[in-house]
């Protein structure tokens, strides 16, 4: 049974507020989990996700981006614990089992067991967990880690742990937990709203789930994949493999996953009128530049092309809706050269 818990409200549309709450968690209803376990369950990932499942995770990280939380060894046998969207839970399970053939790995929808939760924040940011957050260490974290507490990736049943999110550490950390438990280190006071975890990695350009990423449509390297450390270009094959190496090889990606806000005429932030799937139109040119992939309040991100989003200031405006102005943003943990390949791109033009 669930302890009753003090709940946060912040108005989700106040980035600002987000930022100076301190440490926040969130309790993703949106994601489920999936438990994969058997003798030959790496192998069976490794040739299905665009990441390398067999490098050994640090302790502060999930064993595998591309979806994977906390795995565990169990006599010569694996476990693999992995978030994932849970609006197309069934649809996974199906595709996953389709693929497994003669693999020897169990594939088991473990939703009602298990949850997934988010600790972000400004002051989490840049910073270690036992830097930030010295109890921490009593939990499984950092290097004085109290075995009797650890997670399921070193290999013991007591306990779970928090991993550092290995996109961005800006995304702060993320767990799979037993469902009927409270997570370690989350605050009563500081637990809200999974929409406040949406705003805040809208701000910072990452997209999460087939609402943002379409299934069957979306080019993992134009959702800036390869920028978060979600994507191995020397694993070798995997489905899906030879689009994603020929696109990297090109050398340009001309659309790219951007944040944007939504303005008036006069500079200021304007809230809910912006739905996804609206075109952006880039006045100047009197080109589509790209389409609204996620809005929430007067922030949203989507995918578009580079060489327009950022043609003069106050170009960028939504079809059908011209009084509302877009503004794109070049997220701050953007590799420099993905800029300088647009601008060079856009001279050879």
């Amino acid at each position: 049974m669930h302890r009753f818990r003090p709940f946060l409200l912040i108005n989700h549309r106040s980035l600002h507020q987000l930022q100076n709450a301190g440490p926040l968690c969130s309790h993703l209803k949106s994601r489920s989990v999936i438990r994969f376990s058997g003798p030959e369950t790496i192998k069976f990932l490794q040739g299905l996700l665009t990441n390398d499942v067999r490098r050994p995770p640090r302790p502060e990280e999930k064993l595998d981006r591309t979806g994977s939380g906390p795995g565990r060894e169990s006599g010569g046998s694996v476990e693999v614990f992995a978030d994932v969207d849970g609006s197309i839970l069934d649809e996974l399970l199906a595709t996953f089992k389709k693929y497994r053939l003669r693999a020897k790995v169990d594939i088991e929808n473990v939703a009602e067991d298990f949850s997934c939760w988010q600790r972000y924040g400004e002051n989490l940011c840049g910073k270690t967990p036992a830097v930030e957050e010295p109890e921490a260490a009593s939990v499984g974290w950092g290097s004085g880690a109290d075995r009797s507490g650890s997670s399921a990736v070193h290999g013991s049943d007591n306990g779970w742990q928090w991993f550092k999110d290995p996109r961005l550490s800006s995304l702060g950390f993320r767990g799979i937990f037993p469902s009927d438990t409270t997570p370690p280190l989350v605050e009563a006071d500081k637990e809200t709203d999974e929409e406040n975890y949406l705003v805040w990695r809208l701000e910072k350009g990452v997209a999460e789930g087939s609402t943002e990423i379409p299934k069957g449509e979306a080019i993992p390297l134009e959702y800036n994949f390869a920028g978060l450390n979600a994507i191995s270009f020397d694993k070798g094959c995997y489905v899906g493999q030879e689009l994603i190496a020929r696109t990297h090889h090109r050398g340009v990606i001309r659309k790219r996953l951007l944040p944007m806000k939504f303005l008036d005429n006069n500079g200021k932030e304007v809230e809910g009128k912006v739905a996804p799937g609206l075109e952006v139109i880039n006045t100047t040119s009197g080109k589509k530049a790209g389409t609204v992939t996620t809005a929430l309040g007067a922030r949203g991100m989507g995918v578009l092309r580079m060489d327009e989003a950022f043609k003069g200031s106050g170009s960028l405006t939504l079809e059908g809706q011209e009084d509302v102005k877009v503004e794109a943003i070049r997220p701050d943990w953007w590799p420099t050269e993905w800029f300088q390949e647009h601008q060079q791109h856009s001279a050879a033009a």
